[in-house]
């Protein structure tokens, strides 16, 4: 079940209080072909942001050390968990048996040409791809995405059609966003993979989030 609070009574719910953006969100009715994404950060914004998984809200997760910023819309999808599945996926494509899920909802990239000023707010996306990036032990996918409709980006349906200098942007800040003076982490990109594979990634994030959360309507 792909969306677990789109009954009469969560919807009712959703009008009096805000809804929770990772619990309270409808993922889309035609997940993972097409998603509602959740952005926390935009293009301009020098602070990273993050959502308190507790309350809900934006909270400043750190103000961003270096010059990069993120090159597209980034956020992450609703009702999802990177757990064994996910972890499982991963070890399964790197040969490895000690990757686990990072515990924390999808990332996902949403690609558009137009300029939104700010984050905290919902966009209609469709996943064209992603990277299979792995810190430390922890499986953490970017699932790369562009807006419904969009003019530029629209007509895109996998990965392998972007420009190369899209993807080289997008590898480089991942790979740099989390750098520290002093630290030494240990983050990888080992895979860049399309469509297919990014909605096999999404459907196992489903699985995970609903093999977590099964009671969660009981507890909220």
């Amino acid at each position: 079940m792909a969306d677990k609070f789109s009954d009469p009574i969560g919807r009712l719910m959703g009008l009096r209080y805000k809804s929770h953006p990772w619990h309270g969100i409808s993922i889309g009715r035609d997940a993972p072909n097409e998603i509602t994404a959740f952005i926390e950060v935009v293009p301009t914004d020098t602070v990273k942001y993050e959502i308190d998984k507790a309350s809900g809200y934006l909270k400043v997760d750190r103000p961003q050390k270096f010059s990069n910023v993120v090159p597209a819309l980034y956020g992450f999808i609703p009702q999802t968990f990177c757990g064994t599945n996910v972890g499982n996926f991963c070890n399964q494509k790197t040969d490895r048996t000690d990757i686990v899920g990072d515990g924390d909802p999808m990332d996902i990239c949403v690609l558009t040409e137009k300029d939104l000023s700010h984050g905290d707010l919902l966009v209609d996306a469709i996943p064209i791809g992603g990277f299979r990036m792995i810190d430390g032990n922890q499986a953490d996918d970017k699932i790369i995405a562009v807006l419904k409709n969009d003019t530029v980006y629209g007509h895109i349906i996998n990965l392998a059609d972007l420009p190369k200098i899209v993807i080289q942007r997008l590898e480089h800040y991942f790979l740099t966003y989390k750098d520290m003076p002093g630290e030494d982490r240990k983050t990888e990109i080992s895979h860049v993979y399309g469509r297919e594979e990014a909605l096999t990634v999404i459907q196992l994030a489903i699985k995970d989030y609903n093999d977590k959360f099964d009671n969660i309507g009981l507890t909220l």
